[in-house]
């Protein structure tokens, strides 16, 4: 193992998490790519600088799978330094609190809360085994009231249910944090900006991925006295 850093990241087959992937290999990461399909984290791991890497299959969703995701990486490499929080589900911008349907809703916050919360306590006890643990939940904008353009006071109050699950995990950031307090593990959230992981996203104003991206590996590469329990976009705090 040598003084390997290994980081786990959620959501990794596409998009962001796989972007997340690539960076932190670059830094010197060996990279853990969680995603519900196994061979896109392969496909992924494929891609990757450095011959260590590996693919789990994780529905973050499913204790079961959590559960299997907890026995391959004790199995191999044996320890976890840092986990990136980054599998998200959404149903569509148009959605509103009063037009919602619920059972989506709740398969969003499943997704977004729970599912964040889960592998936190499920991962927790090898990351406690680390010199340098790091918990970043991948949050947005959309969960904060100081985001003018897409944040909790939008008019019109759209994007309810993924607005409201990533203003549930910012929360959750702060309530790890300060029970962390006086741990090694450091946990932050990180809103990447709007950015183009969809067709026409770019037509909205998106940034490209590896901008988005790059904020969710300055967390992860914080130092030992590095800020806790905040939420950040760019290496900077947003009020929320």
């Amino acid at each position: 193992m040598g003084d390997a850093r290994w980081a786990l990241v959620t959501g990794a087959g596409r998009g962001l998490g796989r972007e997340v992937c690539r960076q932190l290999a670059t830094a010197g990461f060996t990279v853990i790519a969680g995603a519900r399909d196994r061979a896109a984290g392969q496909a992924v791991v494929g891609e990757l600088d450095g011959d260590s890497h590996l693919a789990v299959e994780l529905d973050v969703t499913d204790p079961v799978s959590i559960g299997q995701a907890v026995a391959a990486v004790q199995a191999n490499p044996g320890r976890l330094d840092v986990l990136v929080n980054n599998a998200a589900a959404f149903v569509d911008w148009s959605e509103t609190a009063t037009n919602a349907d619920l059972d989506a809703s709740r398969r969003v916050l499943e997704t977004n809360l729970y599912g964040p919360w889960q592998m936190v306590q499920a991962f927790l006890p090898m990351l406690r085994h680390s010199a340098h643990p790091r918990v970043v939940n991948v949050a947005s904008g959309a969960g904060s009231h100081q985001d003018a353009a897409f944040g909790l006071a939008t008019p019109g109050g759209t994007a309810a249910s993924y607005g409201i699950s990533k203003a549930a995990l910012i929360a959750l950031t702060s309530k790890l944090a300060a029970e962390l307090a006086g741990e090694p593990v450091i946990v932050n959230a990180v809103c990447p900006g709007l950015t183009a992981t969809w067709p026409g996203a770019e037509q909205l104003g998106a940034r490209p991925i590896s901008d988005g991206a790059a904020g969710i590996v300055w967390a992860v590469t914080l130092p030992d006295d590095g800020p806790r329990g905040g939420l950040f976009r760019d290496g900077e705090p947003l009020p929320w």
